[in-house]
This record gives structure tokens, C-alpha cells and sequence, in this order.
């Protein structure tokens, strides 16, 4: 697994963000040397995955050729492998042609999934929001873990980070990516500090130009910060942090939600109920005080690395214990 991520400019993965990852932002992702991810559900019809897989094997192969010094990250597709996803079998179908090198999986772990993808060589990381979870991913035959820790944008857990990663790092050794609120370089540097080779990162991606969301919602994370968070199951039956200001603009008041029917829970695999919900009620993690404005992928991804070089010489200015011989 690590070796697969071995281009990587820094260790982060961008986070599969629902409506709003597309092709032009895994491209630009993975060209500035990260990891760019996106739901296979982005791709509507299903038929236009397909579509999606040639162009972004196509332009990230173009790239390479063109910068052999400066090679593209690998990219990722997300599959939900809850049973309310119909598409599951013909997007993994696709995802097996065009031999993707990474699969995220949300919402259960399947061996069958596992087994398709490890059929060609890629390799798989499983969401967790909690170490039962992570057994079961890896039992199930998961490369990689994706510890979803408090203060994430969209379907979260509420687990602090150092707690969840040190109840994982306890038992696996293996590939771990963590999220909840990072956003900076800074942060990166502290994910790795806690035990995670990759820092997972969603939100600060929404406010770039590349991204597939209204301006208004790049403007929303703008001016808005941790406080300006709300986390319910209301809208697709599973908790997550979503934009209060958002929650008031459909006419809710974001302090007296209800709960949500999780009978009903609906990622937007065939029906529009899930897919008008995310598009009117603005998914969001708690890092965003770190975002001030909208810039390209590329200049966010080069801002990031920056403030993570920055950090390491802080941290060594800071230290204490460091001895003299550094």
C-alpha cells in the first residue's frame, strides 16, 4: 500500500466528497501530488462512470508522460456497500476494467468487494469511526484503514482522534489515513504525529476552484468556522456535520433537529431524495476556521506543504528534549 502512495508530494489523501468530487478536481488532485478521490455515485447516470475512469486514466497518463520527473498520485473511487446502493456490482464491474488503483469503502465491509479489487492489484481502505469497525474492515480483507474521527465533514464519528488512532494503532500496523478537521499543514503533520501514515482532507477542498459546488457553498465555508457546525442523522440517516447556515437556509432550525428514520437511509444510489438533501443541506467538517478563501486545488495543495515544512521546523524549535546533535 505504501508504495502504491510513493508519488505523493505530501502524505494526504483528498476525501471522496458527495456531489462535488469530479473529474476535473481528482485530476487536479492527483497533477499536485495527492491522492484525488471521488464516489462512484458522483456519476450520474451510471453509464458516465465509465466515462469518467478513461478520461481521468487518460489525462493522469498524459501527465506522466509529459512530467516523468513529476509523476501524478494514484487516484481513488469511493463504493457506499450499504444495501440501499443498487449500482454497487456494475460500478465495481468498472472499477475492475479500469483497474483503479485504490477503492475507499463506506458503510459495511465486503469480502466479495475486497476480492475484486485485490483480482488486479489494487488496494482497499475501509471508513471506521470506531476500533470495532476497524476489526472487522481488516477482517473482512481491507488493506487499509480511513479512521473517521470527530469534527469530519459529512458521515462522521465522535471519537477524538488521539483516542480512535491509539485504540487502532494498538493492534494493525498497517495503512492507516485519518480524518476530522484537518486542514492545514500543521494538521497533517500532527495526523502523522498520532499515528497516521496519510492525513484524509474533504472540506478545505469544497472551497477551491475546481470543485463541483455552488459558490455559495465555497462562500459558506468561507466565512464560516468550527462553531458554525451542526451534527445530526436527519438527513440520510446516518450522523454527519453539516453547515448550520445551510440547515437555516431550508428553513430548519439547526439547534432542534430531529432524528432521522434510519429504515430509510438513502445515499442517492437511485432515488432524489438523498441527492436534493445533500444538495440543499451543505456537508461540512469542523477545521474549516482554516479556510479563507477559494483557491485552485493546486495552490491549496502547495499551501498545505508549506505550512507542513513550517511545522517540522517549529516543532524542532520547540522541542525541549531535542538534543544538541538534533
Amino acid at each position: 500500500m505504501l508504495r502504491t502512495l510513493e508519488r505523493l508530494r505530501l502524505p494526504v489523501i483528498g476525501a471522496p466528497l458527495f456531489t462535488i468530487s469530479h473529474p476535473e478536481l481528482v485530476i487536479a488532485q492527483c497533477t499536485a501530488g495527492i491522492v484525488g478521490a471521488f464516489p462512484a455515485l458522483n456519476a450520474r447516470p451510471a453509464t458516465m462512470l465509465d466515462e469518467w475512469l478513461h478520461r481521468i486514466t487518460e489525462e493522469l497518463a498524459a501527465w506522466d508522460k509529459a512530467h516523468p520527473e513529476r509523476p501524478a498520485a494514484p487516484f481513488a473511487v469511493n463504493q457506499i456497500v450499504h444495501k440501499s446502493n443498487t449500482r454497487l456490482e456494475q460500478d465495481l464491474e468498472l472499477c475492475v476494467k479500469w483497474r483503479v488503483p485504490i477503492s475507499i469503502t463506506s458503510l459495511g465491509a465486503r469480502e466479495d468487494v475486497n476480492q475484486a479489487v485485490h483480482s488486479y492489484g489494487g488496494v482497499t481502505l475501509h471508513d471506521v469511526i470506531n476500533d470495532r469497525f476497524a476489526h472487522k474492515a481488516i477482517e473482512k480483507g481491507a488493506d487499509g484503514l480511513i479512521a473517521v474521527a470527530a469534527g469530519a465533514g459529512g458521515h462522521a464519528g465522535t471519537l477524538s482522534p488521539f483516542a480512535l488512532m491509539q485504540e487502532i494503532r494498538a493492534w494493525f500496523k498497517g495503512p492507516v489515513a485519518l480524518s476530522g478537521a484537518i486542514a492545514s499543514g500543521r494538521s497533517i503533520l500532527a495526523a502523522l504525529a498520532m499515528g497516521a501514515d496519510f492525513a484524509y482532507i474533504g472540506s478545505a477542498f469544497i472551497a477551491t476552484r475546481e470543485a463541483n459546488a455552488e459558490e455559495a457553498y465555497k462562500e459558506m465555508i468561507v466565512g464560516c468556522d468550527g462553531g458554525d457546525i451542526v451534527y445530526t442523522d436527519l438527513f440520510t440517516g446516518v450522523y454527519g456535520n453539516y453547515l448550520k447556515p445551510s440547515v437555516s437556509k431550508a428553513g430548519l432550525d439547526p439547534e432542534k433537529l430531529p432524528k432521522s428514520d434510519h429504515a430509510a437511509m438513502d445515499f442517492g444510489a437511485g432515488g432524489d431524495s438523498a441527492t436534493k438533501a445533500w444538495r440543499d443541506i451543505w456537508g461540512c467538517g469542523q477545521g474549516i476556521g482554516a479556510i479563507h478563501d477559494v483557491p485552485a486545488a493546486a495552490e491549496l495543495i502547495g499551501r498545505l506543504e508549506g505550512e507542513y515544512r513550517a511545522a517540522f521546523d517549529d516543532l524542532a524549535l520547540k522541542n525541549p528534549f531535542r538534543t544538541a546533535s538534533g
